[in-house]
């Protein structure tokens, strides 16, 4: 599916905190992984490119705009560090579940 680069502009150098959750192969929580940024970009090769707050580093996520939410104003803060990230533009959130290490591949 082509992304739709009108609606990609409304979303660039805009300020996004994502949430990751990840759980084992039997659903079981593992971590909790909270960043937040500037998106630099979105395109069907790189997907959703964050530019990490206080960070060189970009961090990707898949080409899904759908996933990108309106954050509601107000004070975010990160479980993991304490951080607090106020009125960010957007929120996304994913659930990453690891594969059965003993399940074979066909």
């Amino acid at each position: 599916m082509k992304i739709d680069q009108t609606l990609v502009s409304s979303f660039i150098n805009k300020h996004i905190i994502v949430g990751i959750a990840y759980l084992d192969h039997e659903e079981n929580f593992i971590e909790q992984v909270q960043l937040h940024g500037d998106i630099l970009r979105i395109n069907d090769s790189e997907g959703i490119v964050i530019q990490l707050s206080n960070s060189e580093k970009e961090y990707k996520l898949p080409p899904n705009i759908s996933a990108i939410k309106e954050a509601p104003p107000g004070e975010y803060r990160f479980r993991s560090t304490g951080e607090v990230v106020v009125n960010p533009d957007f929120m996304t959130t994913w659930t990453i579940k690891k594969p059965n290490p003993n399940k074979t591949r066909d």
